[in-house]
C-alpha cells in the first residue's frame, strides 16, 4: 500500500506530468481568490483600470496626437496587456513554490513544475482576460481590426516568455538573497512602467533617448506588436530576435540556478523569506 506506481511508458509520464501540471496550474489560477472566475474578473478590472488611467493622462496632457493613426486605444491597450502579462509572470513565478517548500515533499511535485504552472497560469488569466475586454469593446463600444493578429499574439506570448526567464533567474537567487530579490523584482516592475516604452512609440525617440530603452526585451516587444497590429506603422529601432535571445539565455542561465539551488536545499531558507 505504501508503493509508487511508476508510469512504465514515456508516453504515460507525460501524460502524469501534464496531469499534474494542470491541477498545479488550477491551484495557482486559485490562489489570488477561491473563485476561478473572481480572480479573472479582478484581474481584468485591473486592466480596465490601467487603460483608462493612461486614456485620461494621455487625453488631458494633449499627447493623443503623439500615438499611431489609427484605434487610440488599442494603441494603449497593445502596451498595457503585454505590459500586464510580462510583469505578472515574472511575479508569479518569483513568487512559485521554491525547493524548501511543503510542497516539494510530495514525490511527483518538483521545482520545475512549480515554474511551469505559475507561468501557464498567468498566462491562461491574461488571455483570458485580454479575449473578453477585446470583446467587449469590439461590440459594446467600437469595432476594430488587428492587421496582423497571429503576429500580434506572438509578441504576447514572446513577452510572457521573457517574463517567465527573468522570473527563473529571480526565483534561483531568491533563497541566497531573499532581500536583495524582492527589492530588484520591485524595481524592475516598477521600471517597466517607462523603460517598456507603452507610453510612446519607438520610431519617434532621438538616438540618445533610445539607448535608455533598448536594452529592455519588453520594450522590443511591444513595438513590434504594435507594428503587428497597425497597418501604418514600421518598427525601426526594435527586433523580434532580441527578446528571444535574451529570454532562452536568461532561461539557460535560472534553470541552472535552479538546479544548484535545488541540491542545496536547506529547511532553513523558509525562515529568511
Amino acid at each position: 500500500m505504501f508503493q509508487q506506481s511508476a508510469p512504465k511508458t514515456t508516453f504515460a509520464s507525460a501524460l502524469n506530468i501534464a496531469e499534474l501540471i494542470y491541477h498545479a496550474i488550477v491551484r495557482s489560477v486559485r490562489k489570488s481568490h477561491g473563485n476561478a472566475l473572481m480572480s479573472i474578473a479582478m484581474n481584468m478590472l485591473q486592466t480596465v483600470i490601467f487603460v483608462m488611467a493612461f486614456y485620461v493622462m494621455f487625453s488631458v496632457l494633449g499627447l493623443r496626437g503623439a500615438a499611431l493613426r489609427g484605434d487610440f486605444l488599442i494603441y494603449i491597450m497593445s502596451g498595457v496587456f503585454l505590459f500586464m502579462t510580462h510583469t505578472k509572470t515574472m511575479g508569479s513565478v518569483v513568487g512559485s513554490e521554491g525547493p524548501s517548500s511543503p510542497m516539494m515533499k510530495h514525490a511527483p511535485m518538483n521545482t520545475i513544475i512549480a515554474i511551469l504552472s505559475a507561468a501557464l497560469g498567468t498566462l491562461y488569466i491574461q488571455v483570458l482576460s485580454l479575449a473578453a475586454i477585446l470583446f467587449v469593446y469590439h461590440v459594446a463600444f467600437m469595432p476594430f481590426e488587428i492587421d496582423q493578429p497571429i503576429p500580434t499574439f506572438g509578441m504576447l506570448l514572446v513577452a510572457w516568455f521573457t517574463g517567465l526567464a527573468i522570473g527563473t533567474v529571480f526565483l534561483a537567487l531568491k533563497p541566497w538573497f531573499p532581500t536583495f530579490v524582492g527589492i530588484a523584482n520591485t524595481v524592475y516592475a516598477r521600471a517597466n512602467m517607462i523603460a517598456s516604452g507603452k507610453m510612446f512609440v519607438a520610431n519617434t525617440l532621438p538616438p540618445f533617448m533610445l539607448a535608455m530603452f533598448d536594452w529592455n526585451p519588453l520594450f522590443h516587444c511591444i513595438d513590434q506588436a504594435r507594428g503587428f497590429a497597425f497597418i501604418n506603422y514600421f518598427p525601426r529601432n526594435s527586433s523580434i530576435e532580441y527578446p528571444i535571445i535574451v529570454g532562452v539565455v536568461l532561461l539557460m542561465v535560472g534553470l541552472m540556478g535552479e538546479f544548484y539551488t535545488r541540491k542545496h536545499a536547506s529547511l532553513s531558507w523558509s525562515a529568511r523569506r
